[in-house]
């Protein structure tokens, strides 16, 4: 029908528009890869269908958070800055404790003999001083409970960071599962209304929903899949553990079947 028709006009443009979009927030991502690694990427790999994605191990939350708050990479930084802290107080120690000393003086006047004085005998006079000065220098090791504060504070951050991301894995493995479910079963509807057009008990419009639910899910199952890797990243990240063998094993899930 013509109702119809114009529903699937609709449609189509609305796809066209949202393909722009996307291309254009690619080609932005690609611009912004290109100031990390130095080139302009020309090809990038998607994710394999089919890929296994592993839980974090160990398997406790608590333990990554731990992990994160005693070796993260902040919590380092932060650790390096409370040793300097503490060197500088040690180096200028001396600087920082009382001192006394003694202090003195002498001096000596005399007068000569004038020829218009009543007694001419002539006079000398001689002063002394002694004491102590205390100097007590004032007060600077700020800087080291400063850097003491920022390094709990970090950590608490980082195992924070560790939680999040944690979670990110372990809920989005779930997510994947059950968007692999819903796939199938899209699938399976989009089949179905494509036998029903045929023999005349669906209308077009059915087809496209069905069809635009199948790839809506394919759409999020690979969101969640990409979302699930980079956040077992961040968890190594933040536990201080990820290393160039991570990312291999990445870089292993890319390409095609």
């Amino acid at each position: 029908t013509i109702t119809d028709t114009h529903e699937a006009q609709a449609r189509f443009d609305l796809a066209t528009s949202q393909e722009i979009a996307a291309q254009s927030d690619l080609e932005f991502k690609k611009r912004a890869l290109q100031q990390i690694v130095g080139k302009f990427p020309e090809g990038l790999e998607p994710l394999k269908s089919s890929i296994e994605l592993n839980p974090p191990k160990p398997t406790s939350m608590e333990d990554w958070a731990t992990a994160a708050a005693n070796q993260g990479y902040p919590v380092r930084a932060q650790e390096a800055a409370l040793e300097i802290a503490v060197r500088e107080i040690e180096r200028a120690r001396a600087g920082h404790l009382p001192t006394l000393n003694i202090v003195g003086s002498a001096g000596a006047n005399s007068s000569s003999i004038s020829a218009t004085a009543v007694n001419n005998t002539p006079s000398d006079a001689t002063s002394r001083t002694i004491g102590l000065q205390l100097a007590i220098p004032l007060y600077a090791g700020g800087n080291r409970e400063k850097a003491q504060q920022d390094l709990e504070s970090t950590r608490r951050t980082a195992a924070l960071s560790a939680r999040q991301s944690y979670l990110g894995v372990t809920n989005g493995m779930a997510q994947v599962k059950a968007l692999e479910a819903a796939l199938v079963s899209s699938r399976s509807a989009l089949d179905s209304n494509k036998l029903g057009y045929e023999v005349g008990v669906r209308i077009n419009i059915d087809v496209l929903n069905a069809q635009q639910q199948v790839y809506s899910t394919m759409r999020d199952l690979s969101r969640a899949r990409y979302d699930t890797i980079l956040n077992g990243l961040r968890l190594k990240a933040a536990a201080g553990t990820l290393g160039e063998a991570d990312v291999e094993e990445v870089n292993r899930l890319l390409g095609t079947n």
